[in-house]
C-alpha cells in the first residue's frame, strides 16, 4: 500500500523496546496502527544489531498493508536490510557522517529524519535536505535522560522559520498537548504516554483526535 506522505502525517509512534516489556513487537505495532500513527519508528538501543533486524521486519510486516510507514533508528544498515522506509539520526550520529558521504549512505533510503535541538539545527536539518525534523525533547523525558528540554519557546522559532515538516518530541501527554499545539507544534511524536497506557489503541487514538 502506498505510504502517507510526510506532509500529511500528524502522529508519530514508536516500538522502543525499552518500554515494550515481553510484548510482541508486531501486536503493538498493530495497536498504534489501529489507534490512527501515521508513522512508526523502531528504536532498540540496547539491543544487538540482528535483534533491532528481527524487530524492524516484524513492524515492517504489520504495517505492509497500512499507509504507515517504518522508519529504523540510528542504524543505517539496519534500515537497508529490512526495507524499511526510512532511517532516523540522532544530531550526533548526522553530524558524524562526512558531508560527501551522507548521499552515498543514504541514497536507497526514502526518508531521512534528523533529531534537532535548537533553531540553528533544525535549519541546517532542512538545508541538509532532511524529509522531516524531529525537535525536542520539549519537556523531561526519561527517553532522553540528563538531556535539557529545550522549552515551548523552540516550537514557536522552529514554525516560524522551517519549512520541513516538524514533529515536536519529548515528554508530551495528554496534559501538555494543549501547550505544544498553541506554540505551533501540527505533528507529535509521543513515546511512553502510549507505550505504557494500559490501551495502547485507545491512547494513540486520544492523541490523533487532538491534532489539526
Amino acid at each position: 500500500m502506498e505510504k502517507r506522505p510526510i506532509n500529511d502525517c500528524r502522529l508519530y509512534g514508536f516500538i522502543d523496546t525499552a518500554y515494550l516489556a515481553k510484548r510482541d513487537p508486531a501486536e503493538v505495532a498493530r495497536q498504534l496502527i489501529a489507534g490512527g500513527v501515521d508513522i512508526i519508528q523502531v528504536r532498540a538501543k540496547k539491543e544487538k544489531h540482528s535483534r533491532l533486524v528481527e524487530i524492524a521486519l516484524a513492524v515492517i510486516a504489520a504495517a505492509k498493508d497500512s499507509p504507515v510507514s517504518v522508519i529504523v533508528n540510528d542504524d543505517i544498515e539496519a534500515a537497508y536490510e529490512t526495507g524499511a522506509d526510512g532511517v532516523h539520526l540522532g544530531q550526533e550520529d548526522w553530524t558524524a557522517i562526512p558531508r560527501d558521504e551522507r548521499h552515498r549512505q543514504l541514497m536507497g533510503l526514502e526518508i531521512l529524519g534528523i533529531s534537532t535541538h535548537s533553531l540553528k539545527q533544525a535549519m541546517e536539518a532542512e538545508r541538509d535536505g532532511a524529509n522531516y525534523i524531529g525537535v525536542g525533547p520539549i519537556h523531561a523525558t526519561g527517553t532522553k535522560p540528563g538531556r535539557t528540554p529545550v522549552g515551548l519557546a523552540l516550537i514557536h522559532q522552529v514554525a516560524v522559520r522551517v519549512h520541513t515538516p516538524f514533529f515536536a518530541i519529548g515528554g508530551i501527554t495528554l496534559h501538555n498537548l494543549n501547550n505544544v499545539l498553541i506554540a505551533g507544534a501540527k505533528r507529535i511524536a509521543v513515546v511512553s504516554a502510549i507505550l505504557k497506557a494500559p490501551d495502547v489503541t485507545r491512547a494513540a487514538a486520544e492523541f490523533k483526535e487532538r491534532l489539526p
